[in-house]
């Protein structure tokens, strides 16, 4: 099980900067339509692992109304700490976040991928098929955010070699994040059910408060077909990955 924690740890973070760099050489008008492509699929996937695969999980092991009231409290709690940027899901040049200075933008990150590394040790540690769907969907939110970073970066001066190392570094916080939790849980196993509540809510609120309102701005109908296709896709994906196992 840590084998599995740390290999897709490893790839949902170093992945995303990899894949990130590699679209950034895209021509900018591929890049546009790319873009809100990765977002809709995210956010499928990112809703998908928190209603099949986290809740259900977390209510195996706990009563309802107190999983209820945690998921509840979580948005909260995330909603203030994008208002303290330190959890920063922006997509677009005009969010109010973007202000922020390279190192705040940087450990911003660096926080919200060493919680991802928790999160993806308590989907291995209820199942692999929790596990490797919750991975999944890291995956997939992380690079199209990665891509806003490196943007950041470069738009605050940093050259493209030293953002880059620097995203890279922010991204490997997933790592010991994935360490601690395993560890953690595999001694506090009675405080799993709360930590996937928790990260169900982590994802529903980046789902529905950033990726969600990026995507109704678009208007034509066959951008509004591909996003809701890709959206229900990536449902799909976490649903089939539950089945596989």
């Amino acid at each position: 099980m840590l084998a599995q924690t740390l290999l897709f740890s490893l790839i949902g973070s170093l992945g995303a900067i990899a894949g990130s760099a590699l679209l950034l050489l895209f021509a900018p008008r591929r890049r546009e339509w790319l873009l809100p492509a990765l977002i809709s699929y995210a956010t499928g996937t990112l809703l998908g692992a928190a209603f099949l695969g986290m809740i259900p999980s977390s209510l195996q092991q706990a009563p309802a109304h107190a999983v209820s009231a945690t998921v509840l409290a979580g948005i909260v709690l995330f909603f203030a700490l994008e208002k303290a940027v330190l959890w920063r899901h922006c997509h677009d040049a005009e969010c109010p976040a973007h202000g922020a200075t390279g190192p705040l933008i940087l450990i911003g990150d660096a926080f919200h991928n060493f919680v991802d590394g928790v999160v993806i040790a308590a989907g291995f540690h209820v199942s692999p098929a929790v596990g490797v769907a919750t991975a999944v969907a890291v995956i997939a939110h992380e690079l199209p955010q990665e891509i806003g970073d490196f943007a950041l970066l470069l738009g605050h001066g940093y050259g493209a070699r030293k953002a880059l190392l620097l995203n890279a570094l922010s991204a490997s916080a997933t790592l010991p994040g994935a360490l601690l939790g395993h560890f953690w849980l595999a001694e506090a196993r009675a405080a799993v059910p709360w930590v996937l509540a928790l990260s169900a809510a982590s994802f529903i609120y980046i789902a529905v408060s950033d990726l969600m309102p990026r995507l109704h701005r678009t208007l034509a109908l066959r951008d509004s077909l591909r996003d809701g296709g890709l959206l229900l896709l990536g449902i799909a994906t976490i649903a089939l990955l539950r089945m596989g196992h």
